[in-house]
């Protein structure tokens, strides 16, 4: 049984990688030369990663992809994409060539509203707290002044608080529902700072306003925190064509494939073993920029498919119509990014990858990254309509099975060659790789 640890945090990198391999690894010595590959041989440079996080060993790396071609409102970008599947990067560039003749993508961002709550409860009257709250609402919002001083001189700041009662759903549960905008900030700290402040000026405050509030009708504050659910912190992108300038194939006519098409996207709408999957594949995409530009991908994905789900149903978030012969093809989604603050100034890689995109603001980023979930989506559903998500798949894939059985490089390229005219699967890509070897070995 592994031993309890005090003090781990306090231990040097060697130290604590020294106790997982004397207590998990049984003293395997390539553990730690595998965790020391990954160090960075700059020494600054790997102490800055070690400080992003706490008990940090070594580094984990991703694929760093550029996917090129994307015409954005009429802009050119390359788009800097982090991410570990394989067909990613591959199909949102495709999506992009095909786009970029046709007009490319449009993307406008028409709200960047962010929320956060003090969650509280409330024994006495709910007339009383209305009016108590009437009477210090200005109050509240000037005591967290020093706080937003910096936010409003770059034109954001906290937008509006509501008290809203809960008490029919639990007992005596109220809350602060604040609205915030934090410019080009992701605005975590900066909400969670406010809100702090509130429910320590609410606290004080209905101490002293007992001509309103009675003696014994007290508030507790059971917490305080930003929401990741934003849906008024939308961006929408979209692309249209003519119909007749959409693929055709020789079992499809361009509107034959425009009508599947869309038929694909109502599936999605309607039925939810397909609507996770299709905004799984809208994510990769997204996820793929929020990683490579330093942003939470987890509040991105919790927000998203909250999202999706806002009208009591989980559907698609994707869109598609056909209207007067043009095909329509478009996405709604909040996305809560930044472009100052958090790793954006300290991580190399996050600092490239604004400077790709021409160091965009808050709103910009939130176009290119809706595009790239949309362009993901828009080549998923070509895949899965003519010839079926595995073909491209599994030739992109096929090199991590090479890999995965050693192969030499003679032994990719010859593989490689045989799958040009043949349908890659597992086993027969473990057959070819046995047929090579038994032949070398004769």
């Amino acid at each position: 049984m592994t031993p309890v640890v005090s003090g781990f945090s306090k231990l040097s990198k060697d130290q604590k990688i020294n106790w997982l391999v004397t207590h998990h690894f049984n003293n395997d010595h390539n553990t730690i030369d595998i965790l020391k590959t990954y160090w960075n041989s700059d020494e600054k440079l790997q102490k800055l990663h070690d400080e992003f996080a706490e008990n940090t060993i070594s580094n984990y790396y991703l694929p760093f992809s550029v996917a090129p071609n994307f015409l954005i409102n009429g802009q050119r970008y390359t788009i800097p994409m982090a991410i570990e599947e394989s067909s990613v990067v591959a199909a949102a560039s495709k999506a992009a060539k095909f786009w970029q003749n046709r007009g490319g993508f449009t993307a406008e961002v028409p709200s960047t509203t962010k929320v956060g709550q003090v969650h509280f409860t409330y024994s006495g009257d709910r007339t009383r707290l209305k009016a108590f709250f009437n009477r210090i609402k200005s109050d509240l919002i000037s005591s967290a002044s020093h706080i937003t001083k910096n936010m409003e001189k770059r034109g954001g700041g906290i937008l509006d608080v509501v008290l809203r009662d809960k008490s029919s759903e639990i007992e005596n549960y109220y809350q602060l529902h604040c609205t915030f905008d934090t410019v080009d900030a992701m605005g975590a700290n900066f909400i969670n700072s406010c809100l702090e402040q509130f429910a320590d000026f609410l606290t004080k405050a209905s101490m002293t306003c007992k001509d309103v509030l009675n003696t014994g009708e007290h508030i507790e504050i059971i917490m305080s925190i930003l929401s990741n659910y934003v849906p008024e912190c939308l961006v929408k992108a979209s692309v249209s064509c003519l119909v007749k300038e959409l693929p055709s194939t020789e079992e499809l006519t361009s509107l034959q494939y425009a009508q599947k098409f869309v038929r694909a996207v109502q599936i999605a709408k309607i039925e939810p073993y397909r609507a996770v999957t299709h905004n799984k594949g809208i994510m990769n995409g997204i996820d793929a920029v929020v990683l490579a530009t330093g942003n939470d991908f987890r509040a991105i994905e919790a927000g998203a498919h909250a999202y999706a789900s806002k009208d009591g149903n989980y559907t698609s978030l994707t869109n598609a119509i056909i209207d007067n012969d043009i095909f329509h093809f478009s996405i709604q989604i909040p996305l809560a990014l930044g472009t100052v603050g958090g790793l954006t100034s300290l991580h190399p890689l996050v600092k490239l990858s604004l400077h790709l995109l021409g160091n965009p603001n808050a709103k910009k980023l939130m176009e290119i990254t809706a595009v790239a979930g949309l362009a993901q989506n828009f080549a998923a559903i070509n895949s899965l309509i003519t010839t079926g998500i595995q073909q491209g798949h599994m030739k992109m894939h096929l090199m991590n099975i090479l890999n995965q059985f050693r192969a030499t490089e003679q032994e990719k390229k010859q593989v490689v060659e045989y799958f040009k005219t043949n349908t890659v699967t597992h086993n027969e890509v473990v057959t070819q790789i046995k047929k090579l070897r038994s032949q070398i070995a004769k």
